[in-house]
Parts: structure tokens; C-alpha cells; sequence
């Protein structure tokens, strides 16, 4: 891991010193990571799915096709790189790459040592304020210890992609959990790109142009627009569409984008931000260290088959790592 020895300043803003991730962690993401943990055998599953690719493996995995961003290559994205990392007070400099892909995306991703990965997409379609909080965005997923899992979620999709040795395996199940969890992270993450740039405006535009941006026609956007069809979004409850939003999301890796711009402007509203800009957030050396009400959230997340899926992948890559045939 790289120690920061120098930082740009960020005119303006406030340094959240010491700041833990629990102050801008979304209760649903520390519910369904908890469920996961629970599950029996599934820290032994990601372990295995680690072990069969190293650290150094899944690094080459992801870097292969990517530009390593310093001073003297994309050195205006370095300088913001560094920006939102002093803002959340990280403590250290994950590397930064920039890859050659068509749609507007980032992730942070390894194990030991995260990076972060920004897709070129995103810096044809997003202004420099926007991008900057996708940065601090990537930052909170690895302040929140959230890289692990969603390395692992993203391998195991991969390998169902490509039909790579172990794609046989009835992992369905697995993908749609851990879904279910990566999709709770990025609310959390969400309002770690707010404090990391503290620009409410272009936290909301970004999420816009993620869900329906163009390089070429970013002048037709307008915010309040997307804000109200946020609105129109979450209001209607009629037992129909409630069913049709939740069975939208099964399989999908990112909340809706109107869903994501609706919470973190209700954080917003709440008055959370605010206090947090005024010092009020719970500090690294101050977190608990039992989290009872995420517990009984958890409790129940997950049935009886989920757990027999993990056996049953767990099994399987043990077979996999030892080069035998993997049974269904």
C-alpha cells in the first residue's frame, strides 16, 4: 500500500479526519453483509474462490487492459484521485487505472491491496466535478472494506460469462445474494462520493448521466427533471408495480439509478450530511465493536436453499483447485 505524501488542496472543503465508514454506511448494506456472513460456509467459498487466483493473479486479471494513472499519465484525474482520498481521510493511496471500455462505470477491486478502475466511457461522458465523486465513490467501497466480496462477486461473473472451468456450477443462487448485498453497498458508497467531494449537485448529475448521459448531448439534461422522476418513481405503491421493481433488480449488480439519486437526496434532507460537515460522525477509534441491530436484521435474510448452494460451491471448487472434475 502506497502512504500519501502530499495532497492538492481542496479549496472548500471540510476533511472528515478519522472519519469511519459506519457514519455514511447504509444500514441495508451492513444488514445483507452480515446475512452473507452468516451463511454457513461462505467465508470457507470466497476464501477458496481467492486461493484459486492469488492476489497477484486477480490484479493481472483486472489490469491487463488498463492505464495506470499518475502525475505524468491522466495527472488532472491523479490530482482529484488524490483530492477525495485526503477529503475521507483513507490513510493511503490506492492505485488508480483507466480502462479502454465503451460505458460509463469504475469499481474498486483486490484483496490485500485494492485499486481502483474507472472506465474511459466515464471521462467522455461525466464533467470533472461528476467524475470526482465516482473517485469517492470507489474510495468509500474501499474506507468500508466492501472490496473483498464484490471482487469475488465480480469474478464469479465473469467465470459464468466466459464459461471458464467452475461456470458449470449451480452458483445462481450465490450471484443473486451476493447481488442482493452489492446492490445495498452502493447506497453506502453513494454518500461516501457526497462527503468525499461535498457537491451535492454533481453527486445527483452523476448518478443522471450513469442511468441516460451522452457525450454528445449532455447539454439536453437537466437535474429537477431526473430528480422528479425519481419522485414519480418512489410514490407509486401499487402492489403490481412493487412486484415488477424488486423482480427488475434479480440479477442486477447496481440499484436503479432514480432509486440511488432518491436516497441519497433523502439522506440529504435528513440533515445526516449536514451533521457530518459539522464534525457529528463516529470516528475510526470510536467504533463499536458489536453491531447487535444489524445482527437481527440479518437474521432472517437468507432460507435453507441459499446455504445448500454454498455447500454445494464449496464443494465443487475444492475440486476445481485440486484439477478433478466438478460434479453438479
Amino acid at each position: 500500500m502506497n502512504e500519501r505524501t502530499s495532497t492538492p488542496a481542496t479549496t472548500g472543503r471540510v476533511k472528515l479526519t478519522d472519519i469511519s465508514s459506519r457514519a455514511w454506511e447504509h444500514p441495508a448494506d451492513r444488514a445483507a453483509l452480515r446475512s452473507l456472513n452468516a451463511i454457513p460456509g461462505f467465508s470457507e467459498v470466497v476464501r477458496k474462490i481467492v486461493g484459486l487466483f492469488g492476489e497477484r493473479g486477480m490484479r493481472l486479471f483486472f489490469q491487463a487492459n488498463a492505464v495506470r494513472v499518475t502525475p505524468k499519465q491522466y495527472g488532472w484525474v491523479y490530482d482529484m484521485h488524490l483530492g477525495v482520498i485526503d477529503t475521507l481521510d483513507l490513510g493511503w493511496e490506492p492505485e488508480l487505472y483507466i480502462s479502454q471500455t465503451p460505458f460509463v462505470n469504475a469499481g474498486a477491486l483486490g484483496v490485500d491491496e485494492p485499486f481502483v478502475l474507472i472506465n474511459s466511457a466515464a471521462l467522455d461522458v461525466l464533467d470533472r466535478e461528476e467524475l470526482e465523486t465516482i473517485l469517492a465513490h470507489e474510495v468509500g467501497h474501499i474506507a468500508s472494506d466492501h472490496v473483498l466480496y464484490r471482487t469475488v462477486f465480480t469474478l464469479l461473473l465473469l467465470l459464468a460469462q466466459r464459461q471458464l472451468p467452475i461456470a458449470g456450477l449451480a452458483i445462481g443462487a450465490v450471484i443473486l445474494a451476493m447481488a442482493e448485498w452489492v446492490r445495498k453497498s452502493e447506497l453506502s458508497s453513494d454518500r461516501a462520493g457526497l462527503l468525499g467531494t461535498q457537491n451535492p449537485e454533481a453527486s445527483m448529475s452523476a448518478l443522471m448521466k450513469l442511468a441516460g448521459g451522452s457525450p454528445h448531448h449532455g447539454q439536453d439534461l437537466e437535474l429537477s427533471e431526473f430528480l422528479q422522476q425519481a419522485e414519480e418513481y418512489e410514490d407509486d405503491e401499487s402492489l403490481a408495480d412493487a412486484v415488477f421493481k424488486v423482480m427488475n433488480l434479480l440479477g442486477s449488480t447496481h440499484p436503479f439509478h432514480v432509486l440511488r439519486v432518491g436516497e441519497l437526496r433523502r439522506w440529504v434532507r435528513e440533515g445526516h450530511y449536514d451533521r457530518i460537515l459539522r464534525g457529528e460522525y463516529i470516528r475510526r477509534a470510536d467504533e463499536p465493536r458489536a453491531y447487535k441491530e444489524d445482527a437481527k436484521e440479518a437474521a432472517s435474510y437468507y432460507g435453507e436453499a441459499l446455504k445448500k448452494a454454498i455447500r454445494k460451491v464449496s464443494a465443487a471448487l475444492d475440486d476445481a483447485a485440486r484439477g478433478g472434475p466438478v460434479e453438479l
